[in-house]
């Protein structure tokens, strides 16, 4: 179960610095319902990924392991997919990172969270933690790295748990923010908000870069090995 913690923690960390989940539970907060809708999006935000990962790991079920005891062939050419899919993803968004004094213009569905009701704010976290496809890719190589160790469902079960403890970080900090800081948390979260929208393309970008160099090198190990 150990291998399998470790393998997926790049993967977890992923989510956990994904910006625009973050950007969201903060204007969520400062929303006139957010004592109620915040805590409502951390809810939605873990059982998304319990949901999500849960389905993903029955499909894939244990894999068995090549010759040689290297990880299965399929599992090999799920992360030479996935790493290349990351990389391409971290050209796409270093491209479009904003230049300088430049304001980047963040997406339009977020001027309607002023209004956001709780049961609204979870379905939200749900989409933006599980179905948002950047998140996705890091949902889908967490549960390859748990599926080829071929532990029994008890530990995938707990290594997932894992994994969604370190992938909520992100979204927990803005609460934790508005509840030790009382009146004071506004300015903080705004000026959290302000800094990860000016720079949600480059942490992005950098994350995805490094998480799919590192999938392609083991797929290119596990496919020659």
């Amino acid at each position: 179960m150990g291998d399998a913690i470790g393998q997926l923690l790049p993967f977890a960390a992923g989510i956990a610095i994904s910006p625009m989940p973050i950007i969201a539970l903060v204007l969520v907060l400062v929303s006139p319902r957010g004592r109620v809708a915040g805590p409502a999006f951390l809810v939605g935000w873990f059982a998304g990924l319990v949901l999500v990962g849960a389905l993903l790991l029955v499909l894939a079920g244990p894999t068995d392991p090549s010759e040689g005891g290297e990880p299965a062939d399929w599992v090999s050419g799920l992360k030479l997919v996935l790493g290349l899919l990351l990389v391409a993803l971290a050209a796409k968004q270093w491209r479009g990172r904003p230049q300088v004094g430049e304001e980047p213009e963040p997406p339009g569905w977020m001027a309607a969270l002023d209004t956001i009701t709780p049961l609204r704010a979870a379905g939200l976290a749900v989409v933006l933690g599980s179905v948002n496809p950047k998140c996705l890719v890091f949902i889908v190589g967490g549960v390859a790295a748990v599926a080829q160790t071929e532990i029994p469902g008890s530990e995938q079960a707990i290594a997932w748990a894992v994994f969604v403890v370190i992938a909520s970080i992100g979204v927990a900090v803005p609460i934790v923010i508005s509840v030790a800081l009382g009146a004071r948390a506004r300015e903080v979260l705004g000026r959290l908000q302000a800094w990860m929208v000016q720079n949600n393309a480059v942490i992005m970008a950098v994350m995805f870069l490094l998480l799919g160099v590192q999938l392609v090198g083991d797929a290119i190990s596990g496919l020659s090995g």
